[in-house]
């Protein structure tokens, strides 16, 4: 996963309802949960959930599968892989000092 691609990620999980959302499929393993299921359990109209799962749907952090009448949420356990291991990866390694510095219009 590159950069820019983190960065996307972690905005689209910047919102507490959206983590929360995630953390819930995350819990709820293969089976994901029902959009009615989410709505339930973070309490919010329907209206306020769709605007968040489209967010994370559109980051690409969740998928949807519609099984007959019922909208289901899966976490995508690789986008979330992948994000994590770009923060991890190098953990306590020490800095580089030949690393590039982040060009100002970048921090």
């Amino acid at each position: 996963m590159e950069t820019d691609e983190a960065a996307t990620a972690l905005a689209k999980l910047g919102h507490p309802v959206r983590l929360r959302i995630v953390q819930y499929l995350v819990q709820a393993g293969s089976e994901g949960l029902s959009v009615g299921d989410i709505q339930t359990l973070l309490d919010i109209p329907a209206s306020t959930l769709s605007h968040h799962i489209s967010h994370l749907v559109g980051g690409g952090l969740i998928q949807q599968e519609r099984q007959s009448r019922v909208l289901r949420c899966f976490a995508n356990y690789d986008k979330l892989s992948d994000l994590v291991a770009l923060l991890t990866d190098k953990c306590c390694l020490g800095i580089d000092p030949q690393a590039k510095k982040i060009a100002p219009d970048r921090r």
